[in-house]
């Protein structure tokens, strides 16, 4: 409960902290969990450069659109979203077999571009920004300007997508983000 009562009375400063920092935006949020060790997943805004040996015309750089597709010559929309580029690659090479235009195909795929990131609430410059692997709460604020004197500089709410669920949490400024990520910088009550 954020609401002290102290008429008259005489409170540790201790029991006074730990009242207080109870009452700190986002302080309900749990905390962010570390990035899923089971590799990139592919979204829509990616962009991936393909390397198909001998096929000029499925070689070369291609998004992933708003349904999870990317759009190959001869072969039409590839499911893209939710895959590793090595699993991307498999399953060009199965529909480039399936399509009879390639007996053995060799396919090569790595990320080009991520999706982007969004920093809004206390900073100076909010907006949407390039992710970079790596990325942390506080290197996205330095993207966005830095933070504003009314800002709670410790941690940060974001919101992810998570195996297809939203969730929203509290992350420390050493948290890693990923691709997708909306950070919201929260303004201090006091």
């Amino acid at each position: 409960m954020c609401l002290l009562r102290l008429l008259g009375q005489t409170v540790p400063s201790l029991v006074l902290a730990a009242s207080l920092a109870a009452c700190a935006p986002g302080s309900g949020l749990p905390p962010l969990p570390p990035p899923a060790a089971t590799g990139y997943r592919l979204g829509p805004g990616d962009s991936v450069r393909l390397i198909t040996v001998g096929d000029e015309a499925l070689t070369g750089e291609f998004r992933v659109s708003d349904s999870g597709t990317i759009a190959l010559p001869m072969l039409g929309p590839v499911r893209a979203a939710g895959l590793r580029p090595a699993e991307l690659e498999r399953a060009i090479a199965r529909a480039l077999v399936k399509a009879g235009l390639e007996e053995q195909p060799s396919v090569a795929a790595e990320i080009v571009t991520y999706r982007p990131i969004f920093v809004l609430g206390e900073v100076n410059k909010p907006g949407q920004f390039p992710y970079e692997p790596g990325m942390t709460v506080l290197a996205a604020v330095a993207l966005a300007g830095g933070f504003t004197y009314r800002a709670v500089d410790g941690y940060a709410a974001v919101v992810r997508d998570q195996n297809g669920q939203r969730i929203e949490a509290r992350a420390a400024r050493e948290a890693l983000l990923q691709p997708g990520d909306v950070v919201t910088v929260l303004e201090r009550r006091f």
